[in-house]
């Protein structure tokens, strides 16, 4: 569920200065990240080991999310006439849940990111009028996220960051396209409760030590206790899960969190994925009122690397009014051949519309839904989604 929460306001001297400022930091915007995070990763190496990941830093993936989202934020306290950034919010606060972050640590992001901002642009840039200015931005946006994240604790009835668990592995299920589905308990018999589409991170020591989060889409229904997700080997979380986990092993899983929200009773459901972003589809099929109209669509490369493909096909089958199209780069019967296509596809009219898959992939469904006139889509993204703000 996306949470939406009042945000405060810049004194006009503030607004003044950041809307004559915006221009420069946002110009050297990529620089102050990449300086920020090696601050951060200097002075204190425990984050980069055991809370943030690895392989999006080493990309760059992170420092440009970071970048688009203080961007986005500042912009919006100097023209309130633009959409309000609440879901660049709730997706941001849902991430922070899930990895148990607390008010006491934003104070060392901002003390990193204060000195990065003056390392890049120099301290006769960063005037004392323009550092308070810039200050308000930050801890506005933070005390946005402060407020929401406490919220969505209080939600899962725990105290603040206390959200991890051990968990132990009951099952382990390796599908025919190479990803593993993995059923885990947490010890001691605590029922976490989700809903469709949420998530939650898992964590393993890699063989350096370094303990590594990940998040992974549930796809089973609540209730049992039991959380299930599907990992697509590629990183270094999933290729270890492939490579070692085992039934019987323990693993750090959190209470589930995720902002896609429930689908809206009696609306007719769109479901469109590609690859492993068929996970929070899945998800959302099981959990699914019987009477819902839903068209499902995936694309994948060929039919043997469609992952939970029999899956898929029975949680159609299931449903009295759902229909089931299939797009493969490779071609296979039954199936349209190329990349998935909006043309000739009949949409309910007034239909929810749940968007899922690589960022190229999501991008281009998304300009051809609104080609088509239909902006409202929930998307999620496995990878820090910048360009999606």
């Amino acid at each position: 569920m996306t949470t939406t929460t009042e945000t405060q306001e810049l004194v006009p001297a503030h607004a003044e200065i950041v809307t004559a400022t915006l221009p420069l930091i946002g110009a050297h915007i990529d620089a102050i990240t990449q300086a920020f995070y090696r601050r951060l990763f200097d002075n204190h190496p425990e984050l980069l080991r055991n809370l943030f990941n690895r392989g999006n830093q080493a990309q760059g993936a992170q420092q440009r999310a970071l970048a688009a989202s203080i961007a986005t934020f500042a912009t919006h306290l100097v023209d309130p006439n633009l959409p309000h950034p609440a879901e660049l919010l709730s997706r941001i606060g849902h991430k922070h849940a899930s990895l148990g972050i607390v008010a006491e640590q934003y104070p060392v992001v901002h003390d990193n990111l204060f000195a990065a901002i003056v390392e890049v642009l120099g301290a006769d840039t960063v005037t004392a009028e323009v550092a308070q200015a810039w200050d308000r931005v930050f801890w506005i946006m933070a005390d946005t996220l402060i407020e929401l994240e406490r919220s969505l604790y209080a939600q899962a009835g725990v105290r603040d960051g206390d959200v991890y668990r051990r968990a132990e592995v009951l099952s382990r299920v390796d599908d025919p396209s190479g990803v593993v589905q993995v059923t885990v308990r947490p010890v001691g018999g605590e029922v976490l409760s989700f809903t469709a589409g949420q998530y939650v991170s898992v964590g393993v020591t890699l063989p350096d030590g370094a303990r590594q989060l990940r998040q992974y889409s549930l796809i089973n229904t609540g209730g049992s206790g039991d959380l299930t997700f599907a990992v697509k080997p590629a990183g270094e979380v999933s290729t270890w899960i492939r490579d070692n986990l085992r039934v019987g092993d323990l693993l750090d899983v959190t209470v589930p969190f995720g902002d896609l929200p429930a689908p809206a009773p009696g609306l007719p459901l769109v479901l469109i994925s590609a690859g492993i972003g068929i996970t929070p589809m899945i998800g959302i099929l099981e959990a699914l009122d019987p009477a819902t109209r839903v068209v499902v669509l995936h694309a994948d490369r060929s039919a043997q690397t469609h992952p939970l493909r029999e899956r898929q096909r029975d949680l159609v089958a299931a449903l009295p009014d759902a229909t089931l199209e299939l797009w493969y780069e490779d071609g296979a019967p039954g199936a349209h051949q190329g990349f998935l296509s909006l043309d000739g596809v009949e949409l309910p009219d007034g239909a929810e519309v749940y968007l899922c898959g690589a960022d190229g992939f999501v991008r281009a469904v998304r300009d051809q839904l609104s080609a088509r006139g239909i902006t409202k889509v929930h998307c999620e993204l496995f990878s820090p989604n910048d360009w999606l703000l």
